[in-house]
């Protein structure tokens, strides 16, 4: 190992603070008449952007920092404009360093000199993103821009082949679902299908319900490649047309989705609810499903309308259950003091070259509710079981508003004849919820359900459970959405 690479060996330990040339001699036993070739070498490596030195001349591991902007030619040199509003002095590109650059292309820049003394901060083009206006270049850009990791390494790839290859369905230790009427309701292009239900009704007037949910632990082992890099990620990564998937393909959409007439694994949720919305029992098992139908929101509301389509006839009556309990849940919620945020959601609409050409707003309904219902049901029994049994466990965790906030927000309110009751050391959703219900419909709802939104504290993940403020519940946890979002993996 040459000089170099154990300074730099030394620098990117954890423990390493910026030091002097005189320090790291010290450090590296250099007697006096060295320091000089020390100092060199430094030099040279600070140079060559391995390392930089701060205003103390002090040394550490450069900072590669990249910016994504548009560019802008002015003949013998050029800028780039970032696209970020934290970013916003425009960043000199010298001729040497526009890399085939073209006026508004969109590019990653990597800064090498900061701004100081009004001189504007210089950077070299190491990447040309395409044109400004080109197709997926938005989605590139922010790919770039947060550093999100859009492939995936070639092991992961290898240990997700090799599992998709594996057709075989062992049945052991696993309750045996096939036989039953099982449906996902999902958007028409969704791919991967974390969850599936059925339900049935006793004569005693109670409901079955069975939420399945894709069992990817099975794929998926604890400090596998795979489970390295979903950690790595978090979730999936939803944006304009395109997802960036927690797992490969060959999972995400292959063996782990629950698609229509295959045979999948699942972690399965049994509960018997009563006519009140209470859980009367409940079960979780390994389980084996093979999907009856796979349905859309689009569909479904239309069997609510009494419109049904052809090939939905058949599940007339397994819709009319759902939606049966839905509104039962719905409607307990509702009592306990549900926050019913309408916060409305976009839409974005592409022709057929992938450019944006339309937003209009999300439209959902009672079918998509259907699903938000269960699920929730779902998380919540999941969570108190494991409450109960004083297991290790990741709670989805919302705390109360601080007091201080609450106090802002009256305020407010106060403007439109409205008020959140309660003392100061205990506030109930309920308090919430009914001002929400009070703005139905009227002018100001939007303005009040995003100033309630403000007061809210950020959910979170703990390992102890503070309950669940916005959904008005003791336990809550993140447990039906596998596929893509890793807590709910843990879990599993």
């Amino acid at each position: 190992m040459n000089e170099e690479e154990l300074i730099l060996q030394f620098m990117k330990q954890e423990n390493y603070v910026p030091m002097k040339a005189r320090e790291l001699a010290s450090i590296f036993n250099i007697h006096k008449e060295e320091i000089e070739s020390l100092k060199a070498t430094l030099k040279k490596m600070e140079q060559e952007g391995k390392i930089s030195k701060n205003r103390r001349n002090k040394y550490a591991i450069h900072e590669i920092i990249t910016i994504v902007g548009t560019f802008k030619n002015h003949r013998s040199f050029g800028f780039v404009i970032p696209d970020h509003r934290n970013n916003s002095k425009d960043i000199f590109i010298s001729k040497k360093y526009r890399n085939g650059a073209k006026e508004n292309d969109k590019v990653v820049v990597q800064l090498l000199k900061k701004e100081k003394n009004n001189r504007k901060p210089e950077g070299k083009i190491i990447e040309v993103i395409g044109q400004l206006d080109g197709a997926e270049v938005d989605f590139l850009s922010i790919i770039k821009e947060y550093k999100l990791p859009y492939e995936f390494p070639k092991p992961v790839i290898e240990e997700a082949k090799k599992l998709a290859e594996s057709k075989k369905i062992e049945e052991d230790k696993r309750v045996d679902f096939r036989d039953q009427m099982i449906f996902t309701i999902d958007g028409e292009d969704a791919k991967d299908l974390d969850d599936a239900i059925s339900i049935q009704k006793t004569k005693k007037g109670n409901f079955l319900l069975s939420v399945h949910i894709a069992d990817v632990s099975h794929y998926v082992k604890e400090n596998s490649n795979l489970d390295k890099e979903a950690r790595l990620r978090g979730t999936s990564v939803y944006m304009l047309n395109r997802v960036i998937p927690m797992l490969p393909k060959e999972l995400s959409n292959g063996i782990c989705s629950l698609n229509a007439g295959e045979d999948r694994y699942t972690l399965s949720v049994l509960m018997e609810v009563n006519a009140k919305g209470e859980v009367i029992s409940s079960d979780i098992t390994k389980g084996i499903i093979n999907v009856t139908k796979r349905m859309s929101y689009q569909e479904v509301q239309k069997v609510l309308e009494g419109k049904p389509s052809k090939d939905y006839r058949s599940y007339i009556s397994q819709i009319e259950l759902m939606t049966e309990l839905a509104h039962i849940l719905e409607e307990k919620r509702r009592r306990q003091g549900y926050l019913a945020l309408d916060i409305p959601e976009t839409n974005i609409i592409y022709n057929s070259e992938g450019k944006a050409i339309k937003v209009e707003k999300y439209e959902t309904s009672f079918a998509h509710q259907i699903i938000e219902q269960f699920m929730l049901l779902t998380n919540e029994v999941v969570a108190e079981k494991f409450y109960w049994l004083e297991a290790p466990f990741i709670y989805r965790v919302h705390e109360s508003p601080d007091p201080e906030k609450i106090k802002e927000l009256n305020k407010i309110l106060f403007n439109f004849g409205y008020q959140i009751k309660g003392n100061k050391e205990e506030i109930h959703p309920k308090a919430f919820s009914d001002i929400l219900e009070k703005v139905q419909e009227k002018e100001e709802e939007k303005l009040i359900s995003n100033f309630i939104l403000r007061t809210l504290k950020i959910a979170k993940y703990e390992a102890q459970n503070k309950g669940h403020f916005g959904i008005a519940g003791k336990y809550y946890c993140h447990f039906t959405s596998p596929i893509r979002r890793y807590p709910d993996l843990y879990i599993h």
